[in-house]
């Protein structure tokens, strides 16, 4: 139990710090750099909201989680993919040209980011796996032959064989298991496809 709450925790802290740098760079951006910009900034604070929660440092509210699952949703996916035509990196982007090199991997990315936010949606009225007795945390956080990123899920599991190969059903699930899972999708993209700063 320890073990998995580290875990999140660790998880949830690098998501608040990738999420947190994201909206610094947004002096003098126009166009789709600026759009994406943008986006980012509604899934940071989304983030922003829901992170605490995850933790249950304030109290869980399904409505909010939903609510702000769903504004992650709408700029995830295609509306994400959409604002990286080729070759924009117009300053103050942040992104790296490994974007354009490697598209079906960061396109792949993006879509599982509305898969876990839509899940999340989903898994909304489940409340907190850390409230319960037991801990789903093992078996989904890598208990089961690795991690997520390099095992089974984006590794070509859950959505690297196509849709409904290996598909988990997100809303059985405890919703700070699917946000972290959520959070590992935003971390592998970030450090793949975004410039450090």
């Amino acid at each position: 139990m320890k073990t998995e709450k580290l875990l999140l925790g660790v998880v949830v802290a690098s998501v608040l710090v990738v999420a947190s740098q994201s909206v610094f760079a947004h002096g003098g951006a126009t166009g789709v750099v600026k759009e994406r910009m943008d986006g980012m900034g509604v899934m940071k604070e989304a983030m922003k909201v829901l992170t605490p929660m995850m933790r249950g440092q304030v109290d869980y509210d399904a409505s909010v989680v939903r609510e702000r699952s769903e504004d992650i949703s709408r700029h995830a996916g295609e509306a994400l993919t959409k604002l990286f035509p080729e070759g924009s990196l117009d300053a103050p982007s942040e992104a790296k040209p490994e974007i354009w090199q490697d598209w079906d991997a960061f396109s792949a990315l993006a879509d599982q980011l509305r898969v876990m936010a839509d899940g999340l949606a989903d898994a909304s009225e489940n409340g907190l796996m850390m409230a319960g007795e037991t801990s789903a945390v093992g078996g989904m956080m890598g208990g089961q032959g690795g991690s997520m990123i390099g095992g089974g899920m984006m590794g070509g599991g859950m959505m690297g064989g196509g849709a409904g190969s290996d598909m988990m059903d997100l809303s059985q699930m405890p919703a700070d298991g699917v946000f972290a899972m959520m959070g590992q999708v935003c971390s592998a993209c970030h450090t793949r496809f975004r410039v450090e700063k």
